[in-house]
């Protein structure tokens, strides 16, 4: 996925006006137990009681941290938190008794509600106290806060950043360095006293309620910077899609898509040379910014939905295409980037990674089987073929740089000395490993990126021909080489039979681990039907998936851990690939299988995916684990709900052609209805009874087969 090394730290980048860290790291700081509540670029990370409190903790804007801290006391009673839902990606409520206040028995009778809310640069929170017994109540209700202005990278690293002093007026604490300021103003018609402390600001209010009375007070925190953020906002209600409605015999499953949507809703960003285009920020709090993989990823699991986000994926990448070639950034003619942040960032063991950086091996071939994809479930043509020149220069890439030792295989390896080791989505120092557990040796061809590749070259040669554009047959025999290279290079056998290795090494040979990475080989057309059922038995065998769904390293591989951030753990993005998979190849049992074990996974998250979790086998735990430092809400762990939906569907467009098919696997999802789907722009509704009966209604000129 984006860019994980084990247990190394991180500098900041941000200028050198600003405070900079005052201690050692102390490892990246875990996030599994925060409650984040969002609206891209902006979150605000919290304990579950409400306060920020954490070293992750805080109020975020555009990868800056404007405020640290914010923590609420209550003179004379004890303040203990009982209850809090998250009602929607951008609004969240705590909920809080006040033990000892105004009580005549063993029952509280005041309570405090917190109900919290985010949008771009601004954060409110609304305080209300309620007496709700029979005494008078008389109370002192604090609210602190700090803020250090901290880089994202230095949050990440576990290093601290000295904070910065506030000046208190009127009912506003405002923190200030040269080129960002951040302000909390409280609102209320108690008397407010404002004070400062050292970096701590504080607001006191004295309350007094009677029986039955309440009092309310409004927090509005607010970042104002002068350096702009590498992407704007989405407008609030700007979602590139229509009201999903769905009803499922499955509740964890209805519940994990209801919020996937919310989810995906506020992650969404837009490019600043074109506001109107949409894409998903990756995820937060680590990765709220463009991704190529993640975001052409999420797009594409998202098409049932509409092609509106693809094409603004699509854009938005293309605009950023490489144009020339550069070393130190790794940019290459025709190549989509890896990633966009606002600054440089520098890793304490070395690494550099400038703010626009292309060191992907994976996300070219994906912008291609996207754009194809898209055009499939309908995007308009004219859209389609304003994007062909950047077509052509990302197939000419595959072709010309993709291979630099020209053996037919596209192979990564950090040209800079400073970049990322490892350039497909597993991009850990410590991924791609041997079954022994050793790890193998750039420059490495990984197997899911042979088939990303061969996808991609058929995929564009018949977009070539569509648009009468020339050059079609070169890419199709260029797709047949790559095929021919990696049967022959790729294939290895152990005790269980025949299986795809992870990679090739730089000796060309074969790392012989056993992956999730053949799940993505399904349904690409790289394999013949032999391969796939190979593939497809080896998959669900329970090295690989007796967890919550599909480990990305089995059990029986030297190394394995389940916690290892791809050598053992659960992603369900990449789960959702290999069950989409299973599908399109012809397995749907498989497919439902290991869908199941995804689903299942849902209500240990409160319905929010996360980046990924513990490979524990299912048989040892009720509830799969979390990793610790998990982003949660990911993009596309989030669109890995729509995934599953359209695989347990067998939902496949061919708009160009008219037709539409829906071949429901049996599942513990029927009986279904699904509204809000759309396709060459009219929406779809798709009900599948108990027994598998098919009902469609929608007025796009397709044809509709099973």
């Amino acid at each position: 996925m984006t860019q994980q090394i084990p247990q190394q730290t991180q500098s900041p980048t941000h200028s050198p006006d600003l405070a900079a860290p005052v201690s050692e790291s102390g490892g990246q700081p875990y996030v599994h137990d925060a409650t984040l509540v969002l609206s891209a670029p902006s979150f605000v990370a919290s304990r579950p009681g409400g306060d920020l409190a954490a070293p992750v903790d805080g109020f975020y804007h555009g990868d800056r941290r404007f405020l640290r801290s914010l923590h609420i006391a209550v003179d004379g009673g004890r303040l203990t938190p009982t209850n809090s839902a998250l009602q929607s990606a951008d609004r969240a409520t705590f909920d809080a008794v006040l033990r000892g206040t105004a009580q005549q028995t063993a029952d509280p009778a005041v309570t405090l509600l917190r109900e919290r809310t985010v949008a771009p640069g601004l954060f409110t929170e609304t305080l209300s106290v309620t007496n709700h017994g029979s005494l008078h109540a008389r109370l002192t209700v604090a609210v602190s806060a700090e803020s250090d202005f901290a880089a994202m990278d230095t949050v990440k690293s576990g290093a601290t950043t000295a904070p910065c002093e506030p000046r208190g007026e009127d009912s506003r604490l405002t923190w200030s360095v040269h080129d960002a300021q951040m302000t909390l103003t409280a609102r209320t018609a108690a008397r407010t006293d404002v004070s400062v402390l050292g970096p701590r600001g504080t607001f006191t209010f004295e309350v007094s309620l009677a029986p039955g009375e309440h009092w309310t007070c409004t927090l509005e925190g607010r970042a104002i910077t002068d350096t702009p953020t590498p992407f704007g906002p989405a407008a609030h209600h700007d979602r590139p899609w229509a009201d999903l409605r769905l009803d499922s015999a499955d509740g964890d499953f209805t519940r994990l898509v209801s919020q996937a949507e919310q989810d995906l809703a506020r992650l969404l960003l837009s490019d600043p040379e074109a506001p109107g285009d949409l894409f998903a920020g990756a995820g937060a709090p680590w990765y709220l910014t463009l991704f190529g993989r993640d975001s052409l990823w999420t797009a594409r699991m998202l098409l049932p939905l509409g092609t509106e986000l693809a094409a603004g994926t699509l854009r938005t990448l293309a605009r950023r295409q490489g144009r020339d070639v550069v070393p130190a950034t790794e940019e290459q003619p025709g190549k989509i980037l890896h990633e966009v942040r606002a600054e440089t960032q520098e890793l304490d063991d070395g690494t550099r990674l400038p703010a626009q950086y292309y060191g992907t091996i994976d996300a070219t071939p994906l912008w291609i089987c996207l754009l194809h994809d898209a055009w499939r479930w309908g995007m308009p043509t004219t859209e389609v073929a304003a994007l062909l020149p950047h077509l052509e220069a990302a197939l000419n890439w595959l072709v010309e740089y993709g291979d630099p030792d020209g053996d037919g295989l596209l192979e990564y390896i950090d040209s800079t000395g400073t970049g990322l080791a490892n350039q497909g989505w597993k991009d850990s120092g410590d991924s791609v490993r041997f079954r022994d557990g050793s790890l193998a040796t750039a420059p490495i061809a990984l197997c899911e990126v042979q088939a990303y590749a061969y996808e991609a070259a058929v995929a564009g040669a018949r977009l070539l021909d569509a648009f009468d554009r020339p050059g079609a047959d070169r890419y199709r025999a260029w797709a047949g080489r790559l095929q021919a290279a990696f049967r022959r290079t790729f294939w290895v056998s152990d005790e269980h039979g025949p299986y795809v290795a992870i990679a090739l090494d730089a000796d060309k040979q074969p790392v012989d681990a056993v992956t999730s990475g053949m799940g993505h080989l399904l349904g690409t057309g790289l394999l013949d039907t032999e391969e796939e059922a190979a593939i497809a038995d080896r998959l669900l065998s329970p090295a690989l998936a007796d967890a919550f769904g599909l480990r990305t390293y089995a059990t029986s591989n030297g190394g394995y851990n389940p916690l290892g951030y791809h050598i053992g753990s659960v992603w369900p993005h990449d789960t959702a690939i290999a069950v989409q998979g299973l599908a399109r190849a012809g397995f749907p049992d498989h497919a439902r299988r290991l869908a199941e074990n995804l689903i299942a996974a849902g209500p240990a998250f409160d319905s929010r995916l996360p980046e990924l979790f513990a490979g524990t086998a299912r048989s040892a735990s009720a509830r799969p684990a979390p990793y610790p430092a998990s982003c949660r809400p990911q993009a596309w762990a989030a669109a890995s709900s729509f995934a599953l939906l359209q695989a347990l569907l067998g939902l496949q467009a061919n708009a160009p052609e008219g037709t539409l098919t829906v071949r429901p696997a049996e599942s513990r999802l029927l009986p279904l209805t699904v509204s809000g789907l759309s396709v060459a722009g009219h929406e779809l509704t798709v009900s599948v009874a108990a027994d598998g009966t098919v009902r469609t209604r929608t007025s796009a000129p397709v044809e509709v087969t099973g």
